[in-house]
């Protein structure tokens, strides 16, 4: 079982190094369901672990100039006030609600994550070198800290598509600029749950050293992959992940409920629906020309 745990935990270590998230994802998992922890205490040593690791990972991306530091810090500081609010709160809240709710936030964000983008949010992309408004960082980060103290996740699940989407910032460097953001709150939520919660600091350092080499391993393979694949294999990821902690905290009945796959399936149609219907949209919509500087002109 130990050597299952750790080559589970250089997947944990892979993930946030090509990634910039899905360590929490995964580490919660591993430690529930392989090394018999319960939930409380998984997501206090998932924190642990994942912020060492995000560390790790970071100076690759750094050296490589894939890191936004300005936007991350003040992400990061956020993100620590509601990390630390949330670790404090997660205390009264049943270790399962927290694992349905972690489930549907990763569900939510891989939706976000497999959207084709629009023509015009391409466009409205920001220059690499341009930084986030200050206004959208505070939000931002004090939503996605709340989340990571409650749940145990180190948010780039939720940090990238932040980073990515409503930020617009290349992809390459929401992952760089995320691992920075994940060290800073992972820690703060850590602080949050130890008040109420004790580790196993045996399997907490295992599962680390073996996640920090596999964050090397990742961010040297990061800056080769395409940002698009990039971006589908992040969401694609999440899904699969999300529906196994969902099936794995529901009950029976409700798998097999009559209810709940009518439920999926008007849920699968519409989406299906609007996708077509955006991309009619996008066909029928005529480019706009673009407009250059304008001619002098010869008359006097």
């Amino acid at each position: 079982m130990t050597a299952l745990i750790v080559a589970a935990s250089l997947l944990i270590g892979v993930s946030l190094g090509i990634l910039g998230g899905g360590g929490s994802i995964l580490t919660v998992p591993i430690l529930v369901y392989l090394a018999g922890q319960d939930t409380k205490e998984a997501i206090a040593t998932s924190l642990f672990v994942v912020g060492v690791t995000s560390l790790a990972a970071l100076i690759p991306h750094a050296r490589a100039h894939r890191v936004r530091w300005r936007t991350g810090l003040l992400f990061g500081a956020f993100s620590m006030a509601g990390a630390y609010g949330g670790g404090r709160l997660a205390e009264y809240i049943p270790g399962t609600v927290l694992l349905v709710a972690f489930a549907l936030m990763m569900l939510a964000t891989a939706f976000a994550m497999l959207r084709k983008p629009r023509d015009g949010a391409k466009r409205a992309a920001r220059p690499a070198h341009r930084d986030l408004p200050l206004q959208h960082i505070a939000v931002e980060g004090l939503v996605v800290g709340a989340v990571t103290g409650l749940v145990g996740s180190g948010g780039g699940f939720l940090v990238v598509p932040a980073l990515a989407i409503l930020g617009g910032l290349p992809m390459g460097i929401a992952v760089g600029t995320s691992l920075l953001v994940i060290a800073m709150k992972s820690f703060a939520g850590l602080a949050g749950h130890l008040s109420g919660v004790s580790i196993d600091w045996g399997i907490a350092l295992t599962v680390t050293v073996a996640a920090v080499i596999g964050s090397l391993i990742g961010a040297r393979l990061a800056g080769r992959i395409p940002q698009d694949a990039l971006r589908k294999s992040f969401g694609w990821f999440v899904v699969v992940m999300g529906v196994f902690v969902l099936g794995q905290q529901l009950p029976h009945t409700v798998w097999t409920s009559p209810l709940t796959w009518t439920g999926v399936a008007l849920v699968a149609t519409t989406a299906m629906a609007w996708g077509a219907v955006r991309t009619r949209r996008e066909r029928n919509t005529p480019d706009r020309p673009r407009v250059g500087p304008r001619e002098p002109s010869t008359h006097p």
